[in-house]
């Protein structure tokens, strides 16, 4: 007949993806009630470890019943989202704001809608603020479609957590001079990710505040398209400096940015201005000639309208599209292309934007 040690030897088989720590060391095993023929285990997941529910509940059941004598293997799953502050951001349960240890700002870059770029724009921002001699993170809050771990070239990494429960810690993966955590290091390329509003607000505070950033003077946070949840729960949680709303020249991507920079003027985030993505093609051949695919003046004209400046405007170059599918953002890739000296400039106007409201950038 199995003991109760023998049950706990199999379950330190069972181990977490990211830190590769077993459920029983990491603490996710809240009850272990072996009375053969039957054991009852109560899993309790923090939030990002939540895609792994069903692969880690699979390996505990056909780990037990693998064991002499047993045969029936109960498995329940806690309820983790109410377990701390850090979980609670719910429908209409918005958890205190508090800020990030050791971040001093914290940069939005959202969009109306998908398809403008909007993940471009961060992570060659990010590396932009990197280059000029800042400390910045970059967080993927892109939680459905997350793929700066693909344009940063990590996506074949997994981040390591340390300490157990409540206390637990991600460590972001650098790359580029960049500190980044995104839900694309922690699930499967393939694998969906189809959750709730308070599961997703959990997630996002966990990857804001269980996460350790370490000293950081500007924290790039990329939020997914639109004006649903996870903007609502970035801006009940933290509070931002600022946020850029990137477009592109026509008019059904102009209306749905501008929803999206009404939606933050009503929570009261600052925008920071406006990014145009696409403005005009440049040929290979001959960087002097551009041609405007997709119209012209859209975010101008955004910008007018809701009296924000027009911060830049990024031309569409061949490398930008290829350097993100190879890992290499163009401002590392091709520091001396018309689209690198834009997110330069970008970078530089976002810091001018924010030293003209507070007198303590860095």
């Amino acid at each position: 007949m199995t003991s109760a040690d023998e049950a706990t030897i199999a379950l330190k088989q069972i181990k977490d993806a990211g830190s590769g720590k077993s459920v029983l060391d990491l603490g996710w095993i809240e009850l272990l009630d072996f009375r053969p023929p039957k054991a009852v285990i109560r899993m309790k997941l923090p939030g990002f470890a939540q895609n792994q529910r069903d692969r880690l509940a699979g390996e505990i059941k056909n780990s037990l019943e693998a064991l002499d004598g047993i045969e029936q293997v109960q498995i329940e799953i806690a309820n983790s989202q109410n377990t701390s502050p850090i979980g609670q951001a719910g429908h209409g349960q918005p958890a205190p704001m508090q800020d990030i240890p050791g971040v001093k700002k914290v940069i939005a870059v959202s969009s109306g809608k998908g398809g403008v770029g909007k993940s471009t724009v961060s992570v060659n921002l990010a590396c932009a603020f990197s280059s000029h001699g800042l400390r910045v993170g970059l967080l993927d809050a892109d939680i459905y479609g997350p793929n700066i771990p693909t344009m940063l070239g990590v996506s074949d990494k997994t981040p390591e957590v340390q300490g157990e429960g409540a206390d637990q810690k991600i460590i972001p993966i650098k790359a580029h001079g960049v500190s980044m955590v995104s839900m694309g290091l922690l699930i499967d390329d393939n694998q969906p990710v189809v959750w709730r509003g308070p599961m997703l607000n959990g997630i996002i505070r966990q990857f804001l505040y269980q996460t350790c950033w370490g000293e950081l003077d500007v924290l790039v946070v990329d939020l997914p398209p639109g004006t649903g949840d996870a903007q609502l729960s970035l801006a009940q949680s933290v509070p931002m400096a600022g946020v850029l709303i990137v477009t592109t020249p026509q008019k059904v991507s102009l209306q749905d940015a501008g929803r999206g920079l009404a939606m933050f003027k009503q929570m009261n985030v600052p925008v920071l201005g406006v990014v145009e993505n696409m403005t005009a093609f440049v040929p290979p051949e001959d960087q002097t000639k551009s041609y405007a695919l997709f119209g012209s003046g859209g975010g101008k004209l955004l910008s007018s309208q809701n009296s924000v400046p027009l911060l830049a405007e990024i031309p569409i170059e061949m490398p930008v599209q290829e350097g993100g599918d190879q890992g290499q953002p163009i401002l590392k890739s091709q520091p001396l292309s018309r689209s690198s000296k834009v997110f330069k400039q970008l970078a530089k106007s976002v810091l001018e934007e924010l030293e003209k409201r507070t007198s303590d950038v860095f």
